[in-house]
């Protein structure tokens, strides 16, 4: 269990990146073994002094110095006060949780979709994919509801360099695509279909995504999905995350879609269990 007891975290700058969010860049001070060794798709616990701590997840993994980056958007109290406080304040860190993206050793072909600030959890292992040419080819469809919705500019500038990607938006200007994410699904299926796909975004976007995956012949135990829980103490301890059995700040944010349908069957949604903005 991690020491629940939140160690100092340095803001070092931020830019604005997509509609009401910001690209936060921070450092660990004195980062431990563990914060070297993060999984794309985990996530970690931000607070701010007087105020209270929420997750949001990692877009680059931390180095060695433990400087890393995330995307968070302004929604409440918290987000609210942390977008007050200026470059050089001291906050507070906890991490890394839960269970990361898995790691494709075999896999040849894998299919990123994301919807809005769902392309940030899945940020690290793009990256990775590029860094590691692992797996062998990687693509991305990438939705959001508008060019202001966008998130992730500088990142999307690059992998449009590096990998095949498409993206769409729901109000398009002329010269763009239009329309869902899933409206361009075929293109990546057409030839070869991919070996996994990973999908993070709003939880529609998501199922509908697996849905249509699992129609195209891919089986259940090749999709991924991120999901996004009140997760209030990131211990397993306060109840507010769980998914029948299971705790999604420990066993999540990221399951396999068989895993998943097994633990929805066995979950009825309580009032206070609605999703957290995990960007």
């Amino acid at each position: 269990m991690n020491d629940s007891t939140p160690r100092r975290l340095l803001l070092l700058d931020h830019y604005a990146d997509g509609e009401d969010a910001r690209h936060f860049s921070l450092r660990i001070d004195l980062p431990l073994a563990a914060d070297l060794a993060v999984i794309p798709g985990q996530f970690f616990m931000l607070s701010v002094p007087g105020v209270g701590e929420a997750p949001f997840t990692y877009v680059s993994l931390p180095d060695r110095s433990g400087r890393f980056t995330a995307l968070i958007r302004r929604m409440g109290t918290l987000t609210e006060a942390l977008f007050a406080q200026p470059v050089g304040a001291v906050l507070g860190y906890r991490g890394p949780f839960g269970k990361g993206w898995p790691l494709f050793f075999s896999a040849k072909r894998v299919l990123v979709v994301a919807g809005g600030c769902g392309l940030a959890p899945l940020a690290g292992v793009i990256d990775e994919a590029i860094s590691h040419y692992l797996p062998q080819r990687l693509s991305l469809i990438y939705g959001a509801r508008n060019a202001d919705a966008q998130v992730l500019r500088r990142e999307r500038a690059e992998w449009q360099q590096r990998l095949p990607m498409i993206e769409t938006l729901d109000e398009a200007p002329v010269g763009m695509r239009q329309g869902s994410p899933l409206q361009h699904f075929g293109e990546f299926f057409a030839a070869t279909p991919p070996d996994a796909v990973l999908c993070c975004g709003p939880e529609p976007l998501m199922l509908a995504t697996a849905e249509a995956c699992l129609k195209r012949g891919l089986s259940r135990d090749k999709v991924w999905l991120s999901l996004e829980r009140r997760m209030h103490c990131a211990d397993g301890l306060c109840g507010h995350c769980y998914l029948g059995p299971s705790y999604v700040c420990q066993d999540g944010p990221t399951y396999r879609y068989d895993r998943f349908l097994q633990l929805q069957s066995r979950y009825s949604a309580r009032p206070g269990l609605q999703d957290h903005n995990f960007c």
